[in-house]
């Protein structure tokens, strides 16, 4: 089993910046990705950022890109995402998710394990 514990969460102004992070504890050999999620009011969880914990090789969603960047910082341990330029729509509770497996980053099936969330607020 593996845990997943996202801290950093808060408010910001937009233009602002805030890094999440999101620390992993168990049987964590067995992951193969690390992702983050969000999710506002009413909406579906959307991918955020992935990262592979052996490639390193990273995903962006095309609202993000250029914005946020998302790294490895202990090896399929604690992974980071770092949100500059912080804009309303960015508002929502973040998700750390992890995979053993492969299949479309962004598809919340092709997650193992997830966190509790860390809520992220941006105001105008």
């Amino acid at each position: 089993q593996v845990q997943l514990v996202e801290s950093g969460g808060g408010s910001a102004q937009a233009g602002g910046s805030l890094t999440l992070s999101c620390a992993a504890s168990g049987t964590t050999d067995s992951l193969s990705y690390i992702s983050w999620f969000r999710q506002a009011p009413g909406k579906d969880r959307e991918g955020v950022a992935r990262i592979g914990t052996t490639t390193y090789y990273s995903y962006y969603a095309d609202s993000v890109k250029g914005r946020f960047t998302i790294l490895q910082v202990v090896r399929k341990k604690m992974v980071t995402l770092q949100m500059n330029g912080l804009k309303p729509e960015d508002t929502g509770m973040y998700y750390c998710a992890a995979g053993i497996s492969g299949g479309r980053w962004s598809d919340t099936r092709n997650y193992d394990y997830w966190g509790q969330g860390t809520q992220v607020t941006v105001s105008s």
